[in-house]
């Protein structure tokens, strides 16, 4: 090269990068200026309560938001479909986000524009919004009624729970359902409401289950339910002993949100048909007379109901504890169910042969004849007891024909509660027979006074007497 050559080239360098010096003051000129411009307003891609407010400055921002906001319904998603509707006015709404808006325009670095324009958007939320509270809590409570509606058309979420098998109880594992959660999605919708936010989805907000198949107590529970389904649960009942079927306590244990419990109604009803069956104030008492054989005699005094309510609340808590066992129910009335209501110590009037037994463990301590009530108010049959011993009682009542009547004497058993007892009486000439039909009594059973003297000796309050 020559050294014109070696001129001209140094020459056109020195000219190129004074050029490139000249665009680069330029370019770095241009993007000062552009920053100053971006010192008083929002930078690129910035957006504000889901708002864009890129280039615009603080008080037209606030305009912006402002209007959009107020003119623009919060709606509310199902499904990511639109569902419903909400006037910001509905809600009291005010708003101004001036404060709000300087503190987030000043923090904003205005030289950081270029880089601003390919990084992602600047998405924040300025509190600014005021409500009227009342207004916004009723139309949360009409959110709630409508969504409570809309949720019987779902299909609800289902906890893991224990079933009955062939195979004995088992987990079935939790379902996850598309019922909403009320609760958490209208405390969500009153939040959003005022944060300024435009919509809110309420399928974000399904109910959970709250136990699943892995929860510890709810594998504890059908640990002791299948422990609890091998118990032998027994009643003694009137002397009589037997067992609950299994199948029907395993049909009565539940899983109640992972707590094991037994079907209240399935208890009530079995306890209920118990006293159909064995209660002696409704049922008739099957007894073995002396004379007449086998004879049903009526409930009377001596006799008790089974209490149901507070049955089936022990014979629960009873299985629940998953042990074998054995009990009499809780009864109310004049005796206990524990043991047969007649057994071997009791007093029989035979109303058709005239004749009462004393049997003593078994065998018999005294008989005689008796002289029962007349035609007209004949001695009531039931299964009584002797509730009192009184001496030296005067009887009062009233005659067939009205009259007053008072009749002393020395013994006095009462039996029932209508004034019919068994007591001495010295003014019969003679007992058993027809008697009865000529000389019977207002209803008591009368005896021989020598014989009474030595039954009301023998005798203890709470014997039964067995009258048919």
């Amino acid at each position: 090269m020559t050294r014109n050559e070696k001129r001209n080239s140094r020459s056109r360098t020195r000219v190129g990068v004074i050029v490139l010096l000249g665009l680069l003051v330029v370019l770095v000129g241009g993007y000062a200026v552009r920053s100053t411009y971006y010192a008083q307003r929002f930078l690129p891609k910035t957006v504000v309560n889901g708002v864009k407010i890129d280039n615009l400055t603080v008080d037209e921002a606030n305009k912006k938001i402002t209007h959009e906001l107020s003119e623009s319904p919060f709606i509310i998603k199902v499904d990511n479909k639109n569902w419903k509707e909400i006037q910001r006015k509905d809600l009291g709404w005010q708003n101004n986000y001036q404060t709000g808006l300087t503190e987030m325009q000043k923090k904003q670095n205005p030289f950081s524009w270029g880089m601003q324009l390919v990084s992602a958007a600047d998405t924040e939320d300025v509190d600014g919004n005021t409500l009227d509270e009342n207004k916004l809590n009723a139309v949360g409570e009409a959110v709630r009624g409508e969504i409570t509606q809309m949720n019987t058309t779902r299909t609800a979420t289902e906890n893991a729970t224990v079933t009955h098998t062939n195979e004995g109880f088992e987990i079935v594992p939790e379902k996850q359902g598309t019922t909403i959660d009320v609760d958490a999605a209208v405390a969500a919708f009153k939040e959003a409401a005022k944060t300024g936010k435009q919509t809110i989805n309420f399928t974000d907000y399904l109910s959970k289950p709250t136990i699943t198949k892995n929860d510890e107590s709810l594998k504890k529970t059908m640990d002791k339910m299948n422990a609890i389904a091998k118990i032998k649960a027994n009643y003694s009942i009137n002397g009589q002993n037997f067992q609950i079927p299994t199948a029907d306590i395993n049909d009565w244990l539940i899983d109640d949100n992972g707590t094991l419990s037994l079907d209240q109604a399935k208890v009530t009803t079995y306890v209920a048909s118990l006293g159909e069956k064995y209660n002696t104030k409704t049922n008739s008492t099957e007894f073995n007379s002396t004379r007449r054989g086998k004879v049903s005699v009526p409930a009377g005094t001596y006799s008790w109901t089974i209490n149901t309510p507070e049955e089936v609340t022990a014979l629960t808590n009873q299985i629940l504890e998953g042990k074998d066992f054995t009990r009499s129910p809780i009864v109310t009335g004049a005796t206990t169910a524990n043991k047969p209501l007649v057994d071997k110590t009791y007093i029989e009037v035979d109303l058709q042969n005239q004749h009462m037994w004393y049997y003593k463990d078994g065998k018999v301590a005294l008989e005689t004849d008796i002289v029962s009530g007349k035609p007209t108010s004949p001695t009531p049959p039931g299964v009584d007891y002797v509730w009192s011993k009184e001496k030296n009682k005067t009887l009062k009542g009233k005659n067939d024909d009205g009259t007053d009547y008072a009749s002393p004497v020395n013994f006095w058993m009462p039996i029932d509660w209508t004034g019919v007892g068994l007591h001495d009486s010295d003014w019969q000439p003679a007992y058993g027979g027809e008697l009865w039909k000529t000389r019977g009594s207002h209803g008591c059973v009368n005896t021989p006074p020598d014989v009474m003297a030595k039954l009301f000796d023998m005798v203890e309050v709470g014997t039964p007497v067995l009258v048919f």
